[in-house]
């Protein structure tokens, strides 16, 4: 991680947020050598396919979804030139505008020599609140992907006597239906990088990240990182909302009541599918 310059050790803000960079990648490195016996793994172009590629300010940001992703993409795209304001850059854009390099598109030299001298980062949420966040944002819209691909394999299989018209359409999925979906080892359809264990998108164990964000103070974590790597002053974080913007942002109250849904066991076993994210990046059990 950039170093802070001598004026910005003298101020306690940003010092304060320095030390909390630390202890975040303190506690991540412990967990790490605690249940991982992978550190000497060899890093393959399939572990950095979620990082995004930044060469003007040498930053790769891994992707994590549902934690401020679209507009840590628009910042990327900023800083790269490709555009002059944040505001300027649509949500189609963002994710299907192939404007952004992957890491996994360079030859091995140009991985290793990227993840040697960038500065790595990743934006982490609760995760509880971030599966919450993805199921609304997924199966309580339209959406002709997550309907038909995952509602309907996930109403087939969880749903008594489900009418015909789910059964075509997928839509409708129950958030308790969801969940047994997740914890089920026999899955009817795949994984999926939005309700994936962020330790499995951005291999934290085998990449030694240099900066640990949080979507909870991401104001602050993602304005101290734009301060770090030098970007422009103009340049800020967008605090807009980017998808069903009229809609409230999930919070541990809405979460609360999705998880409320569940019983004690399925609640228990959710918790234990997480275990790592809450371990490695210090959220306290729900």
């Amino acid at each position: 991680l950039p170093t802070l310059n001598s004026e910005d050790r003298n101020n306690n803000k940003w010092k304060s947020l320095y030390q909390i960079q630390g202890e975040r990648k303190r506690i991540m490195r412990e967990t790490c050598s605690k249940y991982k016996s992978n550190n000497r793994r060899i890093i393959t172009p399939y572990h950095v396919s979620r990082i995004f590629v930044e060469d003007k300010y040498r930053v790769l940001y891994c992707e994590v979804p549902k934690a401020g992703c679209s507009n840590w993409k628009r910042v990327l795209m900023v800083l790269n030139g490709l555009a002059s304001s944040t505001k300027d850059i649509q949500h189609n854009t963002v994710h299907y505008g192939n404007y952004l390099k992957r890491l996994d598109g360079f030859d091995h030299k140009g991985i290793y020599h990227r993840l040697n001298t960038y500065t790595k980062m990743l934006f982490i949420r609760e995760p509880f609140e971030k599966l919450v966040s993805a199921f609304r944002d997924k199966f309580e819209h339209p959406n002709n992907y997550y309907h038909p691909v995952f509602g309907k394999a996930i109403i087939s299989r969880y749903r008594v006597n489900a009418t015909k018209e789910a059964l075509r359409t997928g839509s409708g999925v129950k958030f308790k239906e969801f969940i047994q979906y997740l914890l089920d080892v026999h899955r009817p359809v795949g994984m999926d990088i939005h309700w994936d264990h962020v330790n499995r998108l951005c291999s934290p164990c085998l990449i030694d990240y240099d900066f640990v964000g949080k979507f909870e103070s991401m104001e602050e974590d993602a304005n101290f990182f734009l301060h770090l790597i030098g970007a422009p002053q103009n340049l800020t974080f967008p605090k807009f909302k980017d998808r069903h913007s009229n809609e409230e942002r999930t919070t541990t109250k809405i979460t609360q009541q999705y998880f409320a849904q569940l019983s004690p066991s399925q609640r228990q076993q959710s918790y234990d599918f997480y275990y790592m994210d809450y371990l490695m990046f210090n959220y306290s059990k729900p």
